[in-house]
């Protein structure tokens, strides 16, 4: 076990840049935080609930020290991945519609995480041990673009900026009905629901979530949106929609309204990404064309 005293100097500072500054075995911060949400790291006793709580003068600060800890493995598979854009640091792919992100029940090496880790061994380390390389997530039903990560400077950049919300993610959806305004924000705090812990709902104690989105055009009862997410909360868009009246077409979990003959999944698909690039600043803009499921289900509108 190792042990640090606040000083005068460090009181107030979070508590995971405390530990990166002082552990010599941290390498990065991303590191820290993962040791700290493990339950591996202790204040004046306690086993803190946020990787941000500020940290006061004298206080005690534990970090387990065992080197011998087996780290988590993950099933290396050769799954192609479609990939819209790569370099040494960052890739950015095009999810396949069913494609699970990370193992769970079910799926232990049929994901995206074991197709990435197959394609660019060297994320082995980076980030979650479940999920290297991985920032941000798409659900199974949604398609589209995902960036991950290969190397850690990259990692600890994207996660910084999608916390300042400096990456501009817009996605492509029909829903049903067509909203009375052609432009609009739904700003409402997201939850679990109480009625089902595989639901999202609209809670008052909530986190705050925000969707933009805009009607590109109508076809009959329904109407085809380019929206934009402000926050990243899960199934965000899903439950916003539905909150508003227009759940997503095909979602069966949220609306439940009849669906199209020929479509098989949620019409939600992840077609824009725009950033500056975490370690050059090169703004980037990486765009996904509609799958053909997609536009087949369209053609049978028009």
């Amino acid at each position: 076990m190792l042990e640090f005293t606040v000083t005068s100097d460090q009181a107030g500072q979070r508590l995971d840049v405390f530990l990166t500054e002082n552990w010599e075995r941290s390498e990065s911060r991303s590191n820290v935080q993962r040791a700290i949400k493990a339950g591996e790291v202790t204040v004046n006793g306690a086993v803190p609930t946020r990787v941000s709580m500020k940290i006061s003068e004298g206080q005690n600060v534990q970090v387990s020290n065992n080197e011998n800890a087996e780290s988590p493995s993950i099933i290396s598979s050769n799954i192609p991945l479609d990939v819209a854009y790569e370099d040494d640091d960052i890739a950015v792919i095009n999810k396949p519609v069913g494609m699970t992100v990370h193992p769970a029940a079910g799926h232990t090496d049929d994901t995206l995480a074991n197709a990435a880790v197959h394609r660019w061994p060297q994320i082995i380390g980076i980030g979650e041990p479940d999920r290297p390389g991985i920032v941000h997530r798409l659900d199974k039903d949604t398609s589209g673009l995902m960036i991950i990560a290969l190397s850690q400077r990259a990692y600890d950049q994207l996660k910084e900026m999608i916390f300042k919300r400096e990456i501009t993610r817009i996605y492509s959806a029909l829903v049903h009905g067509i909203p009375k305004s052609v432009k609009g924000v739904v700003d409402a705090p997201i939850g679990r629901s109480p009625h089902s812990r595989k639901r999202q709902a609209i809670s008052e104690d909530g986190l705050p979530s925000r969707t933009h989105y805009r009607v590109d055009y109508e076809l009959g009862d329904f109407a085809f949106l380019e929206i934009q997410l402000e926050t990243g909360r899960m199934h965000q868009i899903r439950v916003h929609m539905d909150a508003i009246g227009h759940p997503i077409i095909g979602d069966q979990t949220y609306g439940r309204r009849k669906n199209l003959p020929n479509l098989n999944r949620q019409f939600l698909h992840s077609s824009k990404l725009e950033f500056a690039h975490p370690i050059t600043g090169k703004q980037l803009s990486v765009k996904s064309e509609l799958p053909e499921d997609l536009m087949r289900a369209l053609e049978t509108l028009n």
